[in-house]
């Protein structure tokens, strides 16, 4: 798993599109929804881990972007 469209094919394969509309929101509610899987053992821990690193990792980008964006208006 190297791609948030990774982690949206696995979610797909559960049965959960997630779609709010705001970038940040989006990959906050997918690491709730991996969360949930791996707590109900339907993902493995190492699957369950590298998602985590992929979301947070692209949250973070995001977070940096708004910044940027906002300091140079």
């Amino acid at each position: 798993m190297k791609s948030i469209y990774d982690i949206q094919k696995l979610l797909i394969k559960y049965g959960t599109i997630v779609y709010i509309g705001d970038r940040v929101s989006d990959l906050e509610m997918m690491e709730s929804e991996i969360k949930d899987l791996h707590e109900a053992r339907l993902i493995e821990t190492i699957e369950f881990q590298t998602a985590l690193m992929v979301l947070r990792r692209e949250i973070r980008i995001e977070k940096e972007k708004r910044q940027r964006n906002r300091r140079e208006r």
